[in-house]
């Protein structure tokens, strides 16, 4: 039998440091495994002599487990892990409103199907597969229809992209910062693995007519969720995604298929996808006129900021999060930029006063979550966490002050600036402006 450490001995371990911020990344990264070994292991010595001396058999180990299902569902002691959900403006649209990724709960890259955020207007509709049809039709040389058999005879392509409402993010835009979850401010972002086909082959077939500069797609929900999109990004990366995760489309993400415009605002992802018509110029919806635009200060407002800004969130330590013991931890959280690639993080655990480069997390994709981690050795006092990032473009996260000052108050949309995380004595978490 093990013998079991001394208090003193797992006190010494759980004080490990890691190395000064000039420190090279990877010397870094080796030291914080060697000591969190070391740390894991003084533990672990403790844990497996008690088991030894117990010799207890848990009860689940004295009767079968339970048959096989035919669809697999999450672990019922993991019940809390679900979505935060608003109603919107419910009570004037029925099916208005949003549910959230809880982020704080979530690792890795890729959002589980039944965790991506949901953002409805009228609801989400009962579609019959058997009779969905998209249209192809306007500035074209031969109108087209697809049903969801011949799109699916068609070259497809998977990819991972992140897509994120306008709006996420918008309960920061208050006076007073909001004490709720990573995932209750910044979860209206998730990313999937889309399988479908690239809309450059069905325009191509359809045949661009001269003029043609924009298209307007349209849902097939009972908002008839519509929106402009310019023909460059129809013909650049856009795809009409049939699968999410490896199977069909969810209802409440587009069943049988949705537009998918990689690193552009979630709104113009139009789900359940019906009717695309080819036009000379933007066609001004209500969702792109009356929302969805930015007021500045001068009382003019910007439209059509498609792309998404650089963006970062630190997803452990966060609000509902509490360190229990002083010692080391691995900040991490994710990344992402509707320009491409993340270049790079940073941490600060001092308000922005000083920044370490984050390792991340690989392979790292375009228009995609990027997970960073960094060791961090919490000695007991007050600290101010941060993460910025920077994309392959050269686009730096903003500070909330740069921001803010481009709009008017409470500008609820495209909000991409710095969260801040306090972390108090007592090693609770509150969400802070700085």
């Amino acid at each position: 039998m093990s013998k079991k450490p001394s208090p003193q001995a797992i006190a010494a371990a759980s004080e490990t440091r890691v190395l000064p911020t000039d420190a090279p990344r990877d010397t870094r990264r080796r030291r914080f495994l060697t000591q969190s070994a070391s740390v894991a292991g003084t533990l672990a010595t403790a844990g497996v002599a008690a088991n030894a001396a117990a010799q207890e058999v848990p009860a689940w180990m004295k009767t079968p487990g339970t048959p096989m299902r035919a669809y697999g569902t999450p672990s019922s002691h993991e019940k809390a892990v679900q979505r935060p959900s608003a109603s919107g403006y419910a009570t004037v649209s029925p099916g208005t409103g949003s549910s959230r990724t809880p982020h704080q709960s979530l690792e890795g890259t890729i959002t589980p199907s039944g965790l991506h955020f949901e953002r409805h207007h009228n609801g989400v509709p009962d579609i019959d597969p058997a009779k969905h049809e998209l249209l192809i039709h306007g500035l074209v040389n031969r109108p087209l229809v697809f049903n969801l058999a011949a799109l699916s005879r068609y070259p497809m392509v998977s990819r991972n992209h992140f897509v994120e409402c306008a709006g996420n993010s918008s309960p920061n835009a208050g006076p007073k910062p909001p004490q709720i979850t990573a995932g209750g401010i910044h979860g209206l972002a998730s990313t999937s693995e889309w399988t479908g086909v690239p809309l450059s082959l069905l325009l191509n077939e359809a045949g661009i007519a001269p003029g043609a500069q924009w298209i307007v797609a349209e849902g097939a929900d009972a908002a008839a969720m519509t929106r402009s999109v310019p023909l460059t990004k129809c013909m650049d990366d856009a795809m009409i995604a049939l699968y999410q995760n490896g199977e069909r489309v969810r209802p409440e993400q587009g069943y049988p298929m949705r537009l998918l415009l990689p690193g552009w605002e979630g709104n113009m992802n139009v789900k359940w996808l019906r009717r695309i018509k080819v036009t000379d110029g933007p066609t001004h919806t209500k969702d792109e006129t009356s929302k969805y635009t930015d007021l500045q200060p001068d009382g003019k407002a910007r439209q059509f900021t498609f792309e998404l800004g650089v963006k970062s969130v630190i997803t452990f330590p966060s609000f509902g999060h509490k360190l229990d013991r002083r010692g080391l931890y691995e900040i991490t959280g994710i990344a992402w930029s509707g320009a491409g690639r993340i270049a790079k993080v940073e941490i600060s655990a001092d308000g922005g006063k000083s920044w370490q480069d984050a390792p991340l997390q690989g392979p790292i994709y375009a228009k995609s979550f990027t997970r960073f981690r960094l060791p961090w050795e919490w000695n007991g006092a007050a600290a101010v966490l941060q993460s910025r990032a920077t994309d392959e473009k050269g686009n730096v996260q903003p500070t909330r002050a740069a921001f803010t000052s481009q709009y008017v108050a409470g500008m609820n949309y495209h909000n991409h600036y710095i969260q801040t995380w306090g972390v108090n004595a007592d090693g609770s978490i509150s969400n802070v402006y700085a």
